[in-house]
């Protein structure tokens, strides 16, 4: 099946050079994920035609934006996308409403993807159309420029490091919103961050850079379980599992929640029986144990099979799991691995200390 959406740039700088072959899907978030000046913003860039001298093809949906072998290249203002930044460059002397109508307006109507009023609903917006950019907080900001970028009517949606200028408040004031843009929008979102805890909580997908090129690919949970990649180490190394609400305890404040590997506990959710939530377990709240322990204060013991260890820093092991064919990872020391005899196929069990609800 053809990608909606295809990367292939060659961009050369005194001191960089970007070179990737990237697809996307039609729909969801794929977020580009590497440290400081591995090439995730130049990409973006490309894609939105502000790097004429890039060589290389942007195809989206099958309509050519650049190809540097025939001479192809659109520029930033005929390349039907959205562009959202860290700070939302909102019209100061406009209120929110004509913010969002000032590309509303422009977009013909036999072109317009996204009715006025699904936009507003999406982002929770529709009790601030009165309000200036100044009487807005950072979060409303935010919301606003998506929508803003939204009304234009793109095919493509491009998001760089759109929290990054957002305290924890803030973040966890606009997250649900970037989630329902996962589930509601029929076109590709890029998501550009260097934060590990907002790509587990909103990416579909993601690609790896590291010095301008791509080092994987695919599946969020299946790369964040990958023990030979980075994300993998360190003490935010964990695992996102999708899970589905069975019952609720509303006396004990917790829901019962079900996967291929058993089921787990969590706080309490407002979530309806039958749905899905995505949640993420640190490798630092799993301790491993050859036998089922009683009398323990840990609700969520799993049945679990050892797939491979690595170190990971001094006197540590990362450990991959398999409980029910989903990935979990288990931070222990090496004294702890070598106690326990922990080697690929050994049988064993995983108790989760915490469990982290993403949405």
């Amino acid at each position: 099946m053809t990608p909606a959406l295809q990367l292939q740039a060659v961009l050369r700088r005194s001191d960089f050079t970007l070179n990737v072959d990237i697809a996307f899907p039609a729909q969801g978030i794929t977020a580009l994920f590497g440290p400081s000046g591995s090439g995730k913003t130049t990409a973006l860039r490309v894609l939105a035609g502000l790097e004429p001298q890039a060589r290389g093809r942007v195809v989206v949906r099958g309509e050519v934006w650049q190809d540097s072998v025939h001479g192809i290249f659109r520029p930033a203002h005929q390349r039907a996308l959205g562009y959202v930044f860290q700070e939302a460059s909102l019209f100061e002397h406009l209120n929110v409403q004509d913010n969002l109508m000032y590309g509303f307006k422009r977009t013909p109507v036999a072109q317009r993807r996204h009715a006025w009023d699904h936009t507003l609903a999406v982002l929770g917006i529709g009790q601030l159309l009165a309000r200036w950019p100044r009487e807005l907080s950072g979060g409303e900001r935010q919301r606003v420029a998506i929508a803003r970028a939204l009304a234009a009517s793109p095919r493509l949606l491009l998001l760089d490091e759109p929290l990054a200028a957002l305290d924890a408040t803030r973040k966890a004031e606009i997250l649900p919103y970037l989630e329902r843009l996962q589930a509601e929008l029929d076109m590709p979102v890029i998501y550009v961050s260097h934060a590990i805890d907002e790509v587990a909580r909103l990416a579909d997908r993601l690609v790896l850079l590291d010095a301008g090129k791509v080092t994987a690919h695919g599946s969020t949970a299946a790369l964040l379980t990958q023990l030979d990649l980075p994300l993998a180490h360190g003490d935010t190394a964990g695992a996102v599992l999708s899970v589905t609400v069975i019952g609720h305890n509303p006396d004990d404040h917790l829901s019962t929640t079900g996967f291929s590997g058993g089921q787990l506990i969590v706080p309490q959710q407002a979530a309806v029986v039958g749905q899905t939530l995505r949640i993420r377990v640190q490798a630092r709240d799993v301790s491993l144990t050859l036998h089922k322990q009683n009398g323990t204060s840990i609700l969520n013991i799993l049945s679990a099979t050892v797939i491979a260890l690595s170190p990971d820093g001094p006197g540590q092991v990362i450990v991959a799991l398999d409980a029910g064919g989903c990935s979990l990872l288990a931070r222990v020391t090496t004294r702890s691995a070598q106690a326990l005899g922990l080697a690929p196929g050994l049988a064993l069990y995983a108790q989760i200390k915490g469990v982290a609800i993403l949405g």
